[in-house]
């Protein structure tokens, strides 16, 4: 195969492909890489990949592969159009003669610019400084992609019926529903995906009834179907509908049991006790924590430990129990510093040090000890990956409500506005209830200047 060639485009910004990176998962860029490699090889192809072009493609230099990988590709996801593994059309980037796909394969397609995520086929839909692009992304989340396959071809849209039969390509499809409900809630929050994620949550359910020949389809069916519901709950969670959150993750907590899938069990009580803290009943989440931990334990990941562990230190940090919090900390801290494994489960990819440091501050606000939750939420922020937004607006959230409980007011009303920055683009009722207990507290300390600016961009944007 010919070596790869890159053409630079001034015009259009690199771009990091995080639909790609949420395909590799768990796995390191050089085991990825092997699987390529032992993947063309099992369809007659030859491609020279490792670790260097995995980090290509990921961080968007390469915006559309040549025919060989794209072949490769399709065979190690199939039913997945490029578009869904983050790929621009070929038409779509620069530098390039067009080529018949029967032809010859190129590498001019491998492009420096930026890693977008388009339609199926279509051109891009997403960026990040435009609202009116990001209401877009929002409304094609239906409209195409897995979540339309997952919608239609599974038996979701109107005027259809639930196939008798389903195989690799319904649950193909399903599990690609999952990951763009999650990617794009780490770009954009919440409260304008989730009724439109209720359809293909039906369909997910409705396939279950259909025929599988093998024992393998139904489990990734059922495995689906139930994190296709913690997703859900998970928008209606961050959209402070808490009621339907507790109902979408009971689905999914029964789905688990009947499927004897303790890696589902585990991920549904963990978010049940995410969310019976948010909702002020901390034993509840202790309980769940601690039911999640006993379900993980079936499962080789000190990671998933450690976050099942911090779970239970919110409930315990609630309550008012500092030696008992402190304790959990403590473990879910050496659970953290056993590392990844290639057992971490997939949803587990927001878990890093940023979301560690912010499980711990806000352990540290619930005890009111603002000190040292404003020093872990400062590193929450300083460690944030920036391409996923929501993320950023909450750890920065986090931080400007404890530096205004610890009396640091100008300190927090800079870090407000940056939130509010981040509010234009993204939609988190969540956030955006951090943010007016905030503003409460500086009302008291309104001539300072940075808090009157701050409380006067607040109050704007909450009309």
């Amino acid at each position: 195969m010919a070596s790869s060639r890159t053409s630079s485009s001034a015009s259009s910004p690199r771009r990091p492909n995080t639909a790609f990176r949420l395909l590799r998962g768990q796995r390191s860029p050089g085991e990825f890489a092997a699987e390529v490699r032992r993947a063309a090889r099992e369809i007659g192809e030859h491609v020279s990949c490792d670790a260097r072009y995995i980090g290509r493609v990921e961080s968007g230099e390469i915006r559309c592969p040549n025919y060989a990988y794209e072949r490769v590709f399709r065979h190690m996801f199939p039913g997945c159009e490029p578009a869904d593994m983050g790929f621009a059309p070929r038409e779509a980037v620069r530098g390039r003669g067009a080529r018949d796909p029967g032809g010859a394969p190129s590498d001019s397609t491998e492009s420096p610019s930026g890693g977008r995520i388009p339609s199926n086929g279509g051109g891009p839909l997403d960026r990040f400084d435009s609202s009116k692009e990001s209401d877009v992304l929002r409304r094609a989340f239906i409209s195409s992609g897995p979540a339309a396959v997952a919608a239609a071809s599974l038996g979701g849209a109107p005027g259809t019926r639930t196939p008798r039969r389903a195989g690799e390509a319904e649950a193909c499809a399903l599990e690609q529903a999952v990951r763009r409900i999650r990617l794009l809630d780490d770009r954009h929050g919440a409260d304008h995906l989730y009724r439109r994620a209720a359809q293909p949550l039906r369909a997910a359910y409705e396939l279950l009834e259909a025929e599988t020949r093998r024992q393998t389809v139904a489990d990734r069916l059922h495995a689906g179907a139930g994190e296709l519901a913690i997703s859900v709950g998970w928008l209606a969670h961050d959209s402070g509908r808490f009621g339907d959150a507790r109902s979408h993750y009971a689905e999914a907590l029964a789905t688990a049991r009947v499927a004897g899938d303790a890696a589902l069990e585990a991920h549904a009580f963990c978010n049940t006790a995410f969310l019976a803290r948010d909702a002020g009943r901390p034993r509840e989440a202790v309980r769940a924590a601690q039911a999640a931990q006993q379900a993980g334990r079936q499962l080789a990941s000190a990671r998933l430990m450690s976050l099942l562990t911090l779970r239970e230190a919110g409930g315990w940090a609630q309550l008012g129990d500092r030696p008992a919090c402190e304790e959990t900390l403590l473990r879910a801290r050496t659970l953290f510093e056993h590392g990844r494994s290639e057992d971490d489960p997939e949803w587990m990819t927001f878990f890093g040090e940023a979301e560690l440091e912010l499980l711990e501050a806000q352990c540290w606000s619930a005890l009111g000890d603002w000190r040292r939750a404003a020093e872990h939420g400062g590193r929450a922020v300083e460690l944030a990956d920036p391409h996923f937004a929501r993320n950023v607006a909450l750890y920065t959230a986090q931080l400007s409500g404890d530096l205004a409980q610890g009396g640091a007011v100008a300190e927090a009303a800079v870090a407000g506005e940056r939130v509010l920055d981040l509010l234009t683009q993204v939609q988190s009722a969540r956030i955006r209830g951090m943010l007016a207990s905030t503003a409460r507290v500086l009302r008291s300390h309104a001539r300072v200047p940075a808090v009157g600016a701050f409380l006067t961009r607040h109050d704007a944007q909450a009309v």
